[in-house]
């Protein structure tokens, strides 16, 4: 286990951001996770995971450390289930793949999601009609503050939203270094009611699509819409698509009659972000180096030097068109640091 300083996390964040960690240390077990975690180098601690769901705005005065801990294992099956665990450290796209290898069907719809597996239940993240919690059995995490490991079942992750209690009452008091998700063998739930997914499919002229056809659909369907990181920096998503009450809504729909949505329950509906950024003005617009992505609304992006401030400007200034103009409250997805 070697400690840095002043390591640059350009290449530790998906946004490209050039801030510095005071010190970095990258660790590939849970024996040097603890370590670095009685480390006295610095008081301060930053978990740092895939960097996928983040934005630097000013350098780390802390310890940064890195998870780097490997490792795909089936835990157990039966005729119609297996129990798949993922460390922490893992590329949640490599472990969707793996699964998806081994005919284990719930996480296809999840196929490209950038960021590590560590991550995933922290942001409960989803796409295309899924979410983690869907196939989530428990995950495995190393308290902060006194070292123990505890396990997590799916009702103690309190999940909503593109949300958990890990980004709530236990933010920053635990590292998640292990899940377990239940997949199916047999009889796969297969979700491609989303029109772009049918449209795809149709156009392909698949009827019956196996999991590693949807998993490709999504991938396709992704690289259409969203920047490759590597050439871009990005990551993903800015927005949460604002979910609102029926009156909200009914005022909403009145004044915008052609607007997608998408009905949650009797009292909850769900509009498209990307719409209503679109619709704002914002869609392909760049300001210096920090902009927004032509074919997708929803993501903001780094041309190649622009700052966490500079893009944090340009989402304060987004959000607040569209409340101005829609009546509507947009929310950043991603993690402010």
């Amino acid at each position: 286990m070697r400690i840095e300083e002043n390591k640059s996390l350009k290449n530790y964040n998906t946004f490209g951001i050039d801030c510095a960690a005071r010190f970095f240390v990258s660790v590939s077990s849970k024996t040097e996770l603890i370590n670095a975690l009685k480390s006295t180098i610095s008081p301060n601690k930053f978990i740092l995971g895939g960097g996928s769901n983040m934005l630097l705005t000013k350098d780390i005065d802390a310890l940064v450390i890195h998870i780097n801990i490997k490792g795909i294992r089936i835990v157990s099956e039966d005729d119609e289930h297996a129990y798949v665990s993922a460390m922490g450290g893992e590329n949640w796209h490599d472990f969707v793949q793996y699964c998806i290898t081994n005919d284990f069907g719930g996480l296809e719809n999840l196929s490209l999601i950038p960021g590590n597996v560590g991550t995933a239940p922290i942001q409960n993240i989803g796409a295309y009609g899924v979410e983690l919690k869907d196939v989530f059995e428990s995950c495995k995490a190393i308290s902060s503050v006194d070292l123990s490991e505890k396990e997590f079942s799916k009702s103690d992750s309190q999940f909503g939203y593109r949300n958990s209690i890990f980004k709530n009452e236990l933010k920053g008091k635990y590292i998640i270094t292990e899940i377990l998700v239940k997949l199916s063998k047999t009889n796969h739930k297969k979700n491609i009611e989303y029109g772009v997914i049918q449209q795809y499919l149709a156009e392909n002229n698949i009827v019956n699509p196996s999991l590693k056809e949807i998993s490709e659909t999504i991938i396709k369907i992704r690289q259409s819409k969203l920047p490759d990181p590597n050439i871009i920096g990005n990551s993903g998503s800015f927005f949460k698509n604002p979910i609102v009450t029926k009156d909200v809504f009914e005022t909403f729909i009145k004044q915008n009659p052609k607007a997608p949505f998408y009905v949650i329950s009797e009292t909850e509906i769900k509009i498209p972000a990307g719409w209503l950024i679109e619709k704002s003005g914002f869609k392909g617009k760049r300001f210096g180096d920090a902009g927004v992505h032509e074919k997708q609304a929803l993501v903001l992006v780094n041309y190649g030097n622009a700052t966490g401030e500079e893009i944090i400007n340009l989402a304060h200034r987004i959000k607040d068109v569209v409340k101005e103009q829609f009546g509507i409250t947009i929310v950043p997805e991603v993690n402010i640091i």
